[in-house]
């Protein structure tokens, strides 16, 4: 399992879990993603968004859209988008990072404070209230300091071993299944002379 930049190509395949997921998908551009890909069978796993609000006054970084296959839950793929998504944040000079999420106990685990909503940046503010009026109305402010960022021993190793437990194939049913001895049987519509 590793986690990736999106390509161009996997545009719809987001859109599509973002819509099923009922995310966020203002402003979308699949550069901004990165997506968790089990190396084995080339299964997309998970993904999430770095979204940066430029003002005149500064750069405010935003990790959004973070979602994880339901096969794939339980086994460390968020944890590692949401790392590799503080990485890139950090690399593009980034001292702090926000969140609106419902799910604020999820981030907490890394390290993400929650705040007050009147100390976000304004840019943000307006994305807090048009969130929870059209897709989370339970949405919260978190912030991080890039340099806080904690990665649960029990994700790490969670990835490591990642993977969607295949069902067993249904066997074929046949005439022996349903106590028919097929060298006996004759059949209605039986066309071999």
């Amino acid at each position: 399992m590793y986690v990736r930049d999106a390509k161009n190509r996997e545009e719809v395949w987001l859109l599509d879990r973002i819509e099923e997921m009922g995310l966020d998908e203002t402003a979308f551009r699949s550069r901004d993603y990165v997506i968790a890909i089990d190396e084995q069978t080339n299964q997309k796993a998970g993904f999430g968004r770095i979204r940066i609000h430029r003002t005149d006054d500064e750069a405010i970084c935003e990790l959004t859209s973070i979602g994880v296959l339901d096969d794939w839950r339980e086994q460390g793929v968020g944890a590692h988008v949401i790392e590799r998504l503080v990485q890139k944040a950090s690399d593009e000079g980034f001292d702090v990072v926000y969140s609106l999420t419902d799910q604020p106990e999820y981030l907490a685990q890394f390290s993400f404070d929650g705040m007050d909503s009147d100390a976000l940046p304004e840019k943000l503010q307006e994305r807090l209230e048009t969130k929870r009026e059209n897709i989370q109305p339970d949405a919260v402010p978190m912030r991080l300091a890039v340099a806080d960022f904690e990665m649960p021993q029990d994700r790490r190793q969670a990835f490591k071993t990642a993977g969607v437990d295949e069902e067993e194939p249904e066997p074929t049913e046949t005439a022996e299944d349903f106590g028919i001895d097929p060298d006996e049987a004759t059949y209605k519509y039986d066309t071999s002379d």
